[in-house]
């Protein structure tokens, strides 16, 4: 299983929150129900398509610690 962050919106957070409070699940059961719901069992039959990642070298500022989110997001926006 992987761990991911999601950035919602407050008003989606809130919705997502108060149907894992009606229904008695934790978050991540009410979004992974979601997304699977929408991605794995709507699938039609004759799909067959296969998702690659692309990846490219990439430079990094150095000045920029890309663990400081906050700090990564500012530079990534040209704010720093």
């Amino acid at each position: 299983m992987r761990t991911t962050t999601l950035h919602l919106s407050d008003d989606l957070a809130r919705a997502v929150e108060e149907q894992a409070r009606r229904n008695g699940k934790t978050l991540t059961e009410v979004i992974e129900g979601t997304l699977r719901e929408a991605f794995l069992e709507k699938r039609p039959a004759n799909a067959n398509y296969e998702f690659r990642w692309v990846t490219v070298k990439g430079e990094s500022q150095p000045e920029v610690d890309i663990n400081d989110r906050n700090a990564l997001f500012e530079a990534m926006e040209g704010r720093s």
